[in-house]
């Protein structure tokens, strides 16, 4: 016959524990906490209480209160947020425990307002990534997966050696996001790309251009009327995206030949390499979402050696205080200046020219025929 084990805890210790005001609820909650969670709240626990100890009885130099801080940071960085509400309460009993053996002088005020504002900030980003669902610093790493996604499908597809290209981002205030993307792809000699701009600018405009990015990849390529369907997908939105503008270009690779349609985005130019000057597409349209059946009406020509097309957004041209068509005569210009002695090397001296002085997010594509 099996005896049964003996507990842990001597039944009048534990009839004796559980008239402890708090420790039972409190014992509960920690056993319900994720294994990870509940070992990071011990040990920081614990070793906020040893700091108050060791601070009150040994040395004050070694031991001083001021370390509690990095501990509630660290919680606030780790620990969900009702493991961290109980850290807060150790960091509390550990400072009065100080207080009430050394006296005021090794709690003062400077250091509780410090606190304070520690666990402030610890409570809230602890409570940020409560929504977000996520632990630790992983929401961290999950937004910079993303822009490194965005930046990948940012890139231009591998093109034969008789052709070229170069695609220069530059998003407000030296974020990392902005509401400029562009998505491309290549079926063997078809090779298409739309250049998009969603209002906005920097990370505001970020979060929206994350999400487009991804619907609007999985159309290019896929539908024929590829303005179209990005406006159908656009207008049955729930949610005000606000205003969105695009440029589609389809090129074929072995011809030469390509089709421009836009949708209330500044105008393609392309590079006559016979004239040496640049002409403005007649591609236009209205503005994607705002109406149900979007009518845009294309424009087409061939890419012959020496030529090239350039896409761009509204941000390389427009300036405050200045008109949008003296913005792209400027840019004109400044491309009749400097891309003819390479457009690869030129391009985001291009992009530095036209947006010195102002902050806004831009976006510049050059395909050509070395």
């Amino acid at each position: 016959m099996s005896s049964r084990p003996a507990p842990l805890i001597p039944p009048r210790l534990r009839a004796l524990l559980v008239r402890v005001p708090l420790l039972v609820p409190l014992v509960r909650f920690v056993r319900k906490s994720s294994s990870k969670d509940r070992n990071l709240l011990i040990a920081l626990s614990a070793i906020t209480l040893v700091i108050g100890v060791l601070d009150a009885e040994v040395s004050s130099y070694w031991f001083s209160p001021s370390l509690l801080i990095l501990i509630t940071l660290i919680g606030g960085l780790q620990l969900r947020l009702r493991s961290l509400a109980i850290l807060l309460c150790s960091v509390v009993v550990s400072l009065a425990y100080v207080w009430s053996v050394r006296g005021p002088g090794n709690v003062g005020a400077g250091l509780l307002i410090t606190m304070g504002f520690t666990a402030v900030l610890a409570w809230l980003m602890a409570r940020t990534r409560g929504k977000l669902g996520v632990q630790g610093l992983r929401g961290d790493a999950m937004l910079l997966e993303l822009r490194d996604r965005l930046k990948r499908q940012s890139d231009l597809p591998s093109l034969p050696k008789d052709w070229d290209g170069k695609v220069v981002l530059k998003q407000a205030g030296g974020s990392s996001f902005g509401g400029d993307f562009i998505v491309s792809t290549r079926d063997g000699d078809r090779v298409e790309m739309a250049l998009v701009d969603v209002s906005g600018k920097g990370v505001d405009a970020g979060t929206r251009a994350l999400m487009l990015s991804g619907a609007f990849g999985g159309l290019l390529g896929s539908v024929d009327d590829f303005l179209g369907a990005c406006n159908t997908y656009l207008h049955r939105q729930l949610g005000d995206e606000g205003f969105v503008t695009a440029v589609h270009l389809t090129l074929d690779l072995s011809t030469g030949g390509y089709t421009i349609t836009s949708a209330g985005h500044p105008p393609v130019v392309k590079f006559d390499s016979g004239s040496g000057t640049w002409r403005v597409s007649t591609a236009k349209g209205v503005v994607l979402g705002v109406v149900p059946d979007l009518h845009c009406e294309p424009d087409s020509g061939v890419l012959r050696k020496g030529d090239a097309l350039m896409l761009f957004t509204d941000g390389l041209i427009e300036q405050p205080g200045r008109d949008i068509d003296s913005g792209l005569d400027r840019l004109l210009g400044e491309a009749e200046r400097l891309l003819p002695s390479g457009f690869r090397d030129r391009a985001r001296h291009l992009v530095q020219s036209m947006t010195s002085g102002h902050n806004d997010d831009c976006a510049l594509v050059l395909i050509w025929r070395p």
